[in-house]
């Protein structure tokens, strides 16, 4: 029989110190999530720090925060049965997208993944910079066109362009989010602006069935791959939700500006971070 002293020092080296650090990271993104978006800034390099390989840290990611993607359909589902072909072309767009994303991902040399990691943040965080601005500018043109036509009753009603053409566009994004994701969002809903549709609630519900089912066939293939560390993954999934539900209480009471700044820097500093790390 040990001394007590022994089976101390046994219990606390046998202890993974480093998951109380991914479940910290896990829970105020899945925070972020909830009120501004950026968790993954948080919770992929969180992975990458507690010793998963670049790839399995990006599989192990999009798998944990799934379940909340999941789950936000249901705050679109009237906007999804007003237009159940629209939203069906953009959940097979997503799937053949996301697909393919996961493939190659799962057939990219973990070093040359981890030379693409600052570059990846790095894009995904000045898409996020930009996303306030240009959703704001949505906003105003949305509004001035419908003063407009409650000015006009015969104003001629703007028809979105060729559904195909926005099936193809779309799976070329959910091809982005298969393989790494951050702040694809934002660029579905600046296609879908471009493709004619200006109701934002709309374009949201669009964006999320797109994403979801992206980021779902990924999961299967991340899954069946073997590259997806479940001890890990289902800590920082249960941390993830319990931010996002917790955050919901809080988030009227947040300064979103300064909340969408943080992300960004922090998405800056993780691409700063990896540039050295690299190229020191």
């Amino acid at each position: 029989m040990l001394p007590l002293t022994e089976a101390i020092a046994e219990t606390f080296n046998a202890i993974d110190w480093r998951l109380p650090w991914l479940i910290f990271a896990s829970f105020v993104g899945g925070a972020l999530n909830a009120v501004a978006g950026g968790g993954s800034f948080l919770t992929f390099p969180a992975l990458l720090g507690i010793g998963l390989l670049p790839i399995q840290a990006n599989a192990t990611n999009t798998v944990a925060l799934w379940p909340g993607q999941l789950l936000s359909i249901a705050a679109y589902r009237d906007e999804v049965r007003k237009r159940p072909k629209l939203a069906l072309r953009m959940a097979l767009a997503g799937l053949l997208g996301g697909s393919g994303g996961a493939i190659l991902l799962l057939h990219t040399r973990a070093a040359t993944f981890i030379h693409l990691v600052p570059w990846l943040l790095l894009f995904a965080s000045t898409i996020f910079a930009v996303s306030d601005p240009v959703m704001k500018w949505l906003e105003r043109r949305a509004q001035r066109n419908a003063e407009l036509s409650v000015a006009s009753a015969d104003a001629p009603v703007k028809k979105p362009k060729s559904f195909m053409l926005l099936a193809l566009a779309t799976a070329v994004v959910c091809f982005y989010i298969g393989y790494f994701g951050a702040g694809a969002g934002f660029l579905l809903i600046t296609l879908l602006s471009l493709f004619g549709f200006e109701d934002l609630n709309e374009m949201n519900a669009m964006k999320v069935v797109a994403t979801t089912m992206a980021n779902g066939m990924a999961c299967i293939l991340f899954a069946f791959s073997g590259k997806v560390e479940w001890r890990y993954c289902l800590a920082a999934m249960v941390a993830c939700a319990v931010g996002g539900y917790l955050s919901a209480r809080i988030a009227q009471r947040l300064n979103q500006r300064f909340l969408r700044g943080l992300v960004v820097w922090i998405g800056l500093g993780m691409a700063a971070y990896f540039f050295w790390r690299n190229y020191a």
